[in-house]
């Protein structure tokens, strides 16, 4: 399934995808919402201005020009780095080379994640520093009850948000109302990365969660369960609990970033996924045509 990486060919496609990558990064730089993409995507861009990328961790079994290359092959443009293919301790000679292979693919990085946070201002700043080097707008966070006070300070000073993941069953943000009680009343850059498989495992509706959040939606974990249950798998999106265009409709509805990472998580069959997410795209492209 490995796709020739960093192919530079005049078609017709590339073009497309040029416009397309052009466009989004345009759109995301002038803060705008994936809604404020020109017109003249829409009849190129099969996800109409979503931000779709996919959550490194999906490809964990592949190094990080692998996984890029899978990225590309995809289709897709936006990648949420988790610490294996990209590590916060990263120096600027690694961070550089990072930049040159993501720029020769057409790849942007939409998040990272998920990070720890605790009460500890230097060691958060020390992922807000990280962040900052490397481009990163959206950092996916595991924040303790006693880290809001520095994350709050840190937000505001970078411009970089802070998105809390929701980790299922018995976790510290298991439920919707974990989250939102999380965030309420702090700096408007502190919102979350609804994961949809967990709150599903969480008995939770992820569309309820994307509405409820409303403007602090800054990032998705788009993926789907077989059981609401603590011991599930993935699954295709689509064939198990998650509503997909109730998705889609959602994230249309709060205005979802340009600039806020949009993506897929695939955790099952780690050696060979790139089918299943393949199925899971094509299954997101025809419920954004619904829209």
């Amino acid at each position: 399934h490995l796709t020739p990486l960093f192919v530079e060919e005049p078609s017709m496609q590339t073009l497309t995808t040029r416009r397309r990558f052009l466009a989004l990064t345009t759109a995301a730089a002038a803060g705008a919402t994936i809604f404020d993409v020109p017109d003249i995507l829409a009849a190129e861009d099969p996800y109409r201005g979503f931000p779709i990328g996919v959550q490194s961790f999906s490809l964990r079994k592949y190094n990080v020009v692998e996984a890029i290359r899978h990225i590309q092959g995809m289709g897709l443009h936006f990648v949420e780095f988790y610490s294996k293919h990209l590590n916060p301790a990263a120096t600027d000679k690694q961070l550089a080379e990072n930049r040159q292979l993501l720029e020769r693919a057409k790849v942007s990085i939409s998040a990272h994640g998920v990070n720890r946070f605790s009460k500890d201002e230097a060691a958060n700043r020390k992922v807000f520093e990280f962040a900052k080097r490397a481009g990163i707008r959206n950092i996916t966070a595991n924040p303790l009850p006693d880290a809001f006070d520095s994350l709050d300070k840190l937000v505001a000073e970078y411009n970089i948000r802070i998105a809390i993941h929701n980790h299922g069953p018995g976790a510290l943000y298991d439920k919707i109302s974990d989250v939102t009680n999380a965030v309420k009343g702090h700096h408007p850059l502190v919102g979350a990365c609804v994961d949809t498989g967990h709150f599903i495992r969480s008995k939770e509706d992820p569309v309820k969660a994307v509405h409820e959040l409303g403007a602090r939606v800054f990032g998705v974990h788009m993926k789907d369960e077989a059981k609401q249950e603590k011991q599930s798998h993935n699954v295709v999106i689509g064939s198990g609990h998650l509503d997909v265009l109730g998705l889609f409709k959602g994230l249309k509805k709060v205005g979802f970033p340009a600039d806020g990472g949009l993506s897929l998580e695939y955790e099952a069959n780690p050696d060979n996924p790139i089918d299943d997410m393949k199925q899971c795209l094509a299954v997101a492209r025809e419920a954004i045509a619904k829209l």
